[in-house]
């Protein structure tokens, strides 16, 4: 029998292969076989299903069926012993995490969990539409990115609108960039007096927060991963820096002030405070929501009017405008002149 191991009969007595329920049929209705009939199953022999006959070594006869059945019923009644014994344990096991949640949730003094990440963007429609059938008083947003396209107030425009049916307030923050997009005012128009909207020069990353209970930021950059946090400090914390940036924000209904320098807009402006942060061209655009082109753009017409002609130059002339950021008393009352290329101070 060698060569032949239970690799090559990977079964028990409840599951014969081929050959070996064709031998072991032929032992029950002859009585017995010769014992070179059974070499190519050994199986049989390993199973307990034939056995040496003791008045003839070189025969074998079966065990009879009754027997094998009793024997397989006593196996299959320890498995199931066994199992219930395992379950069992698990039942009791779970009973006992399960306990220490629920004393995790007595302390935290919040139910659900107040950490989850939301991965794909269907979990995370799903997840803004179920908080967006919850809310029932308030819904606060950040809007980085500059102008909104049609296809991203398209998105959350079902949202939005059964928000305005059930009479709940939303206040949404842009850039002051979203100002131009002709899809943001017509959403705007759409809405009504259910929200209003206010811009900043730059915001921070994307956040939405409903009735103050629950918020949703973005965990990449693709924002294919997003957080939903329902911690009562994470929450808080977040809408107080809503709340902050609402008051520093200009309605967008008000124009945006004017510099008190000739020649520059609030624009150009902010661009020439980051500039003079050190920030370089595409950091700059990203904060402020417009494309790299278009503040090389505005990097140039700064550079005309304070009439540099180099980067460092640049970033004299900001500071003695006062466009750097830096404290400048009380708004002049007439447009104040930078110095022009011509201009002795100039050099």
């Amino acid at each position: 029998m060698a060569g032949h191991g239970a690799d090559e009969h990977p079964h028990g007595a409840d599951r014969l292969c081929a050959a070996g329920d064709r031998v072991y049929s032929r032992a029950v209705r002859r009585g017995r076989l010769p014992r070179r009939d059974a070499e190519p199953v050994p199986c049989l022999l390993e199973l307990a299903l034939l056995h040496p006959d003791p008045d003839d070594m070189d025969w074998l006869v079966p065990t009879s069926p009754q027997e094998v059945m009793t024997r397989l019923l006593r196996g299959v009644h320890d498995e199931v012993s066994a199992s219930q014994r395992r379950v069992g344990s698990a039942v009791e096991a779970f009973e006992w995490y399960a306990g220490l949640g629920r004393q995790i949730r007595t302390v935290a003094g919040a139910e659900g969990t107040a950490i989850r990440v939301l991965d794909g963007l269907a979990r995370i429609q799903a997840a803004m539409d179920e908080a967006t059938q919850a809310c029932t008083t308030e819904v606060l947003t950040v809007q980085p990115g500059g102008i909104r396209r049609e296809h991203e107030l398209s998105e959350g425009l079902h949202r939005a609108l059964a928000l305005r049916g059930r009479g709940v307030r939303m206040r949404d923050l842009y850039t002051h960039v979203a100002r131009h997009g002709q899809g943001l005012l017509n959403y705007l128009e759409l809405m009504g007096d259910t929200v209003e909207a206010r811009t900043l020069d730059e915001v921070i990353d994307r956040l939405i927060l409903f009735d103050r209970t629950v918020a949703f930021i973005p965990a990449n950059t693709e924002r294919t991963v997003a957080l939903e946090l329902r911690h009562p400090a994470l929450v808080a914390y977040l809408v107080t820096v809503f709340e902050r940036l609402w008051r520093l924000a200009i309605p967008l209904t008000a124009p945006l002030p004017d510099t008190g320098i000739e020649g520059i807009s609030h624009r150009e402006q902010s661009i020439a405070a980051l500039l003079a942060e050190g920030h370089q061209d595409a950091v700059i655009a990203e904060r402020l929501g417009i494309s790299v082109r278009t503040a090389r753009a505005h990097i140039a017409r700064l550079s005309e009017t304070l009439g540099a002609t180099s980067r460092t130059q640049l970033g004299v002339r900001i500071a003695q405008a006062g466009l750097d950021g830096s404290p400048r008393g009380t708004a002049p009352s007439a447009p104040v002149r930078v110095p022009g290329p011509e201009s002795p101070t100039a050099r």
